[in-house]
């Protein structure tokens, strides 16, 4: 399929953007099948307005942990279970290197 730019307008703020060959292979390898609606500066705003912590992070729930190396109480990103060793981030680097 051969690609080439596109000048769409932005719903948000109503300016002309370009949708280049280069966005539109990007967004066929990524399996969408919509041209973007917004311009890329309406874009992050909506990205920075919807995103819990703003600027398009968003927030990670944290569950308490006992790392099973030092014992050093620590907060990992996944509910631990029983079955499973757990580490603090500095055991968990030292084992990652070990390997």
């Amino acid at each position: 399929m051969v690609f080439e730019d596109k000048s769409l307008q932005c719903v948000d703020c109503g300016e002309t953007f370009t949708f280049t060959a280069d966005e539109q292979r990007y967004f066929q390898t990524k399996g969408f099948t919509n041209e973007p609606k917004r311009c890329p500066s309406c874009r992050r705003a909506k990205k920075a307005q919807s995103s819990p912590m703003g600027g398009g992070g968003y927030a990670r729930q944290m569950f308490p942990a006992v790392c099973d190396e030092c014992g050093k109480e620590t907060e990992v990103p996944f509910k631990p279970s029983e079955n499973r060793p757990v580490y603090c981030r500095d055991c968990y680097n030292k084992i990652k290197l070990n390997r």
